[in-house]
């Protein structure tokens, strides 16, 4: 077991980013679209960001919201997205392909892999929707993923805290078992005793009030559950909590 585990946190803008790097977060994950659970970002956000941070990135590479079984031409885009961020300075990438049946298409996946060059690659939380947990994790690691991002297969990692014990146990030392998805500090102990818990991701997120003034009545561009003059960043004590347990 680590003495030291790593904080992974989403982020979705250039504020945030910069906000989780200076409150202590280990790594992040790049993101655009929070409200669709992640797409891939844009070029220019990651540039910025190598130039003025110092801590990895991975970048999230999917290119539309929905389901997460790809056709032969999104496939040929992730792989292009893979390319142009590799070549900014991503320091890994975070991805998932399901076949219809729910399986992981270790076609589409091993591609992706292959194209990352040898960069450290996420199997996502398409894990979670996948038909059968256990089958997804030996398909993973025969893909070649470092890493698997998930809640055990539920909601949330406190609803599958039990799930998520039991994929530690079973992948051992051959894959990263990464919780996310309503992550708290108080899970951390309970996951650690496993002897496999090596990565926590956690947004530590909070709602900011937003700089403008004017407020249109009638017409808001807004992610649901969010006023028109809020947004979303990073709450630095939920970092310091996660850190100090760690």
């Amino acid at each position: 077991m680590p003495d030291k585990l790593i904080l992974e946190s989403p982020v979705f803008d250039v504020d945030s980013a910069l906000k989780a790097a200076k409150y202590g977060v280990d790594r992040l994950e790049l993101c655009s679209s929070f409200s669709d659970g992640g797409l891939t970002p844009g070029p220019g956000l990651l540039s910025f960001l190598k130039s003025n941070i110092e801590i990895p990135i991975f970048v999230m590479i999917r290119p539309r919201a929905g389901d997460f079984v790809s056709s032969s031409e999104e496939v040929v885009v992730m792989k292009e997205e893979i390319k142009i961020f590799d070549s900014l300075g991503a320091d890994g990438f975070v991805f998932g392909v399901l076949n219809e049946d729910g399986s992981v298409n270790q076609t589409a996946c091993k591609q992706l892999i292959e194209q990352a060059d040898g960069k450290p690659c996420t199997f996502h939380r398409a894990f979670d929707v996948s038909s059968n947990l256990n089958r997804a994790l030996e398909e993973s690691i025969d893909c070649g993923f470092q890493r698997i991002l998930t809640s055990g297969g539920k909601k949330n990692v406190e609803t599958g805290l039990s799930t998520i014990k039991e994929l530690m146990e079973k992948a051992g030392d051959r894959i990263i078992i990464m919780p996310g998805g309503g992550t708290k500090p108080e899970f951390i102990p309970l996951l650690r005793k496993t002897g496999y818990l090596k990565e926590v991701h956690a947004s530590c997120k909070k709602v900011e009030k937003a700089r403008v003034r004017y407020i249109h009545d009638d017409l808001q561009f807004t992610i649901d559950g969010l006023e028109p003059d809020e947004f979303l960043s990073v709450d630095e004590k939920k970092v310091r909590n996660f850190k100090r347990i760690f």
